[in-house]
């Protein structure tokens, strides 16, 4: 792997209450998933995290999610497939028009949450959200979680997929993610956390849990702007995937 998409969760502030440095993460990351204000973010934060990607030529997604701000869209919702599929173009809709309204366009979509992980292995909801991004036409890539159904779903409807690793994040020996009620869900040691996106770069692996090697299929990247210490991480991770010659770069 000669060069590696870079991604983070932006856009989160609401009501004045900022959840992550955005300015200063948008100056290392290539790629920021912007939320859509149904788990997070309001019009205001919104359009000021667009105005700062468009200054630093960094691509924007979609980060649409389920309606859900009391619980920050990590809260399982039975929906509907046709409701889900509407809030998911509703979503694309109110972002792509205040990134116009910046100088930029929705270039792709990545789901948050609780619905990123559900359509790991839900085809209903998989369907629904492919269905949502189809509504809005234009064909934009989905950014998900290689192996899941989500991505044999978008496949199936003609939309380009993109798969996606977790820097700070451990994985099941399945490939899925550890669930945020584990201790272990999210890996704190930057040393560390540098080292497994090197060895992802280099071989295409990430080590689970148990010690057990995943081939990750993945042309992305999360960096977590909420966690700890994330624009220090994030700095870090760049500098050690250049170090190690790969270039870091949008995918679209």
């Amino acid at each position: 792997m000669v060069s590696i998409d870079v991604n983070s969760d932006l856009g989160e502030t609401t009501a004045g209450n900022p959840v992550s440095d955005d300015a200063a993460i948008i100056r290392v990351v290539s790629s920021a998933n912007v939320a859509c204000g149904f788990h997070a973010g309001d019009p205001h934060g919104i359009a000021a995290t667009l105005r700062a990607a468009v200054a630093r030529n960094v691509s924007v997604g979609a980060h649409v999610g389920y309606h859900d701000q009391a619980g920050f869209g990590r809260r399982f919702i039975d929906y509907a497939p046709g409701e889900l599929a509407d809030e998911v173009l509703y979503q694309i809709g109110a972002l792509e028009a205040l990134a116009r309204s910046a100088g930029t366009r929705v270039a792709y979509v990545k789901p948050h949450g609780a619905l990123y992980n559900r359509i790991v292995h839900d085809p209903v909801q998989a369907q629904a959200v492919v269905d949502g991004v189809k509504a809005f036409g234009g064909d934009l890539p989905l950014l998900l979680l290689p192996g899941s159904i989500a991505i044999e779903r978008a496949a199936a409807a003609g939309l380009r997929t993109v798969g996606e690793a977790f820097a700070d994040r451990n994985y099941n020996p399945d490939g899925t993610l550890v669930s945020r009620s584990e201790p272990d869900a999210v890996i704190a040691d930057p040393d560390a956390v540098a080292a497994r996106v090197v060895e992802l770069a280099r071989t295409g692996t990430i080590i689970a849990r148990d010690g057990s090697p995943l081939r990750m299929e993945a042309e992305s990247l999360c960096v977590h702007g909420d966690s700890p210490g994330a624009v220090e991480l994030a700095r870090r991770i760049v500098a050690s995937l250049q170090e190690a010659g790969v270039q870091v770069q949008r995918f679209v």
